[in-house]
């Protein structure tokens, strides 16, 4: 039996027909037909059994897949590959074909942190793909690896002007083919401000921010636990500010 074949077999036997339409709801699936509403541990557990057999890497390769749940468990299976070059070269493949914030957001290769310097010019391009997820990933990518120890304040510049190049890029895009873009901005600007105050602070302004990110920036750090109660008071300021 094929690989894939086989793989959607087990998954069916999974199904969980009342969970689907919660995770329809909550993780914006597009088809609701291809969510079969299987739990994300469930799914990373089989994702570790298929690792241990090569067979993944035929797996790998059937693409596209039928359910939303092969999506994730391929995601799951790409962020257990140990060599960079591997890796790498399955995020690339996978990433055009993600058209969902979940999948795109679970896609977490653990060899990223042990290979920073391979890693950022791949995510210098992801961030100007004018594809919403690719750029997403890209935003989400610079925010989990460069924002500590290996920051660069040119970070900064690149996400901010991440959904503007875009936009900029594309006849076809509209507000809502930018939003999980403009969501992940925001993320990333708010982390920043709790890991890198001095320099992220400096960014938060409309003439540096899409309006709607940098307001949404400011909700996000006054919700964070990781922001004092003086720099919320500043970003209250800020915000004030330009309400006037």
């Amino acid at each position: 039996m094929n690989v894939s074949v086989k793989i959607q077999h087990q998954l069916s036997a999974l199904a969980n027909p009342a969970k689907a339409i919660f995770m329809c709801k909550i993780e914006k699936i597009i088809n609701p037909e291809s969510c079969l509403g299987i739990a994300t541990p469930v799914l990373k557990e089989f994702a570790k059994r298929i690792y241990k057999d090569e067979d993944y890497k035929n797996y790998l390769r059937q693409m596209p897949h039928t359910y939303y749940e092969e999506y994730k468990l391929h995601a799951f299976i790409i962020s257990l590959i140990r060599p960079f070059d591997e890796c790498i070269k399955e995020v690339e493949l996978l990433l055009p074909h993600i058209n969902n914030w979940a999948v795109c957001d679970q896609l977490s290769p653990k060899t990223f942190a042990k290979n920073k310097t391979k890693l950022l010019p791949y995510i210098l391009k992801w961030i100007d793909n004018q594809h919403q997820y690719t750029c997403r990933f890209g935003l989400l990518m610079l925010m989990t690896h460069f924002l500590d120890a290996d920051f660069n304040p040119i970070y900064l510049e690149w996400a901010a002007n991440a959904a503007r190049n875009t936009i900029n890029t594309s006849k076809k895009i509209d507000n809502s083919e930018v939003y999980y873009i403009q969501m992940m901005q925001a993320w990333f600007f708010a982390t920043a401000l709790a890991k890198q105050w001095s320099s992220a602070i400096e960014y938060i302004t409309p003439e540096k921010l899409d309006t709607w990110v940098f307001k949404k920036t400011i909700q996000k750090a006054k919700e964070s636990y990781r922001i004092n109660e003086n720099q919320k008071t500043i970003l209250k300021t800020i915000l004030d500010k330009y309400k006037q």
